[in-house]
């Protein structure tokens, strides 16, 4: 394979090999956590793709294809991120110039995603970068 080369990964091995990156992201998941979750996440149709540099994780992405109103067919990413070590190297821009093609191919009238609100330079990003628009809030209630 090249030297840079994206994979969807849908094994437990891939899975595994994956975890310190996402961890990095997600720090409350333990390894067992973040498997069982993820399991039950890709049987409601998640998908896991991880952007390779010499056959090493460098950044992953975590998506769901939806239908609604508002964003009609769309991928929804629930997960970015790139390998704190390996960051500004454009690698997540890479990862999600392959997503965007993807979701035009597979059909989807937008790709959307949330970010948290003291995440000011994954924004500028977004915005700046990609031309990701801001348009809506986000609200959750903890039950």
């Amino acid at each position: 394979m090249s030297k840079e080369h994206i994979v969807e990964l849908t094994t437990i091995e891939q899975w595994n090999e994956a975890f310190p990156i996402m961890n990095q992201l997600r720090s409350d998941l333990t390894i067992d956590s973040y498997l069982e979750l993820l399991s039950q996440m890709e049987a409601e149709g998640y998908r896991l793709f991880a952007l390779f540099v010499e056959d090493k994780i460098v950044a992953l992405v975590g998506l769901s294809m939806r239908v609604n109103f508002y964003n009609k067919r769309h991928v929804f990413i629930h997960d970015l991120v790139t390998d704190v070590a390996k960051r500004s190297h454009g690698y997540g821009e890479k990862l999600l110039n392959y997503i965007h093609v993807w979701a035009k191919e597979n059909g989807a009238a937008y790709v959307a995603l949330e970010s948290g609100m003291q995440r000011v330079d994954a924004h500028r990003f977004y915005e700046e970068k990609l031309q990701y628009d801001k348009w809506c809030f986000s609200f959750r209630k903890t039950l």
